[in-house]
């Protein structure tokens, strides 16, 4: 087995009594101290989460908004400086390789933020999608990433020492600008996977601990915790964000999962446009959100039943919802049975509990 690779925050998570787990390659921090509290904390106050794992592309020069055009789903090239858009790359058949967040950094620069297991499949994908006039630059391992996600991170920001960004109250969702600490550039997004407001914070390994502390320094009054992957896996869940792997893959199109609207089908070509036009959908599984009664949770891999108890779907992501107090699940079930209201059971080790089709996502945050 190849060894396990560790940001460069690693020894701050040892020191911080982190428990870790193997994250598509990577030794990341499951928990500091329970999944619970760092869950709960994110929802009331904030955590800090270092998602140093996830891959990053720097795509420039005079053809990079027509080369993402056309190896993204999406239409990038439109797409305004300061500003960020959600896009998945596809494989020929309209198979999802991997799901991305682009932020445009200039006229003809790009910032590609994808995930930590898919980092070589994209890679891959981007140099046979090659285009004149466009160049791609691996930077991940360059850079630390930080995100700070709650109620409490934009005043945690204004108040961590070292650290200076014009207006963070004025930036908007999806957007972002760049700051400083110290003598370093930060690159400050306000974006997140947790289903509350937060910031997303790229800056070179050299300051990256220096900014970690601080960070931790600055949010200490305001509640503000160390939080690790199995909270980071709760709250995306509850906010109805899926997870590569479970519910976006290379055999699953994006219409199953409710991505339709990402693929913009009226560009001319895109990598995937035939293979999504080739495809015959109908029957084809698709994605919903359960709700359940009592705290057995169904999990990935469990039985979704109909009446009558046949097999229907299946469960890609599931648990015990901290915030709302009662099981959830995301799973892939036949299309007569997706509208919201439709009753139906999870086989949980044999027993049928009753559940309830939800429309998404599950906890929505007031703003």
């Amino acid at each position: 087995m190849p060894e396990l690779r560790h940001t460069p925050l690693h020894e701050r998570h040892v020191a911080l009594g982190a428990s870790f787990t193997d994250f598509g390659g990577w030794d990341m921090p499951v928990r500091y101290t329970s999944d619970l509290a760092e869950h709960r904390a994110v929802r009331e106050a904030a955590g800090l989460f270092d998602i140093s794992h996830m891959a990053e592309f720097l795509v420039t020069g005079s053809g990079a908004g027509a080369f993402l055009d056309y190896a993204l789903a999406g239409r990038l090239s439109t797409l305004a400086v300061g500003k960020a858009k959600y896009s998945l790359v596809l494989a020929e058949d309209g198979g999802i390789v991997d799901d991305v967040i682009v932020y445009r950094t200039g006229e003809e620069r790009f910032l590609v933020i994808a995930n930590a297991g898919n980092r070589d499949a994209v890679a891959e994908a981007f140099a046979e999608r090659a285009v004149r006039g466009a160049t791609v630059e691996d930077v991940t391992d360059q850079f630390v990433l930080i995100a700070v996600q709650g109620p409490r991170a934009e005043q945690i920001l204004g108040e961590t020492a070292g650290l200076a960004a014009s207006d963070l109250p004025g930036l908007g969702y999806y957007a972002w600008r760049d700051g400083t600490f110290g003598d370093a550039t930060v690159f400050i997004a306000r974006t997140g996977y947790t289903g509350e407001d937060g910031f997303e914070l790229l800056i070179p390994n050299a300051q990256a601990g220096a900014l970690w502390d601080a960070l931790l320094a600055a949010g200490e009054p305001h509640g503000l915790v160390p939080a690790g992957l199995a909270a980071r896996d709760t709250l995306r869940l509850e906010a109805g964000m899926p997870l590569y792997g479970h519910e976006l893959g290379r055999d699953i199109a994006p219409a199953q999962s409710g991505l339709e609207r990402v693929v913009a089908t009226t560009k001319d070509e895109f990598v995937g446009k035939a293979g999504l036009e080739a495809r015959d959908l109908g029957g084809a599984r698709v994605l919903v959100g359960l709700s359940a009664e009592g705290r057995r949770a169904g999990r990935a891999g469990y039985r979704v039943l109909g009446p009558g108890g046949a097999e229907v779907g299946e469960i890609t992501s599931g648990a015990l919802s901290p915030t709302l107090g009662h099981p959830i699940a995301l799973a892939f079930v036949a299309p007569e049975f997706a509208a919201p209201g439709t009753a139906l059971s999870i086989d949980v080790r044999g027993t049928g509990i009753p559940a309830t089709v939800t429309t998404l996502p599950f906890y929505r945050r007031t703003k």
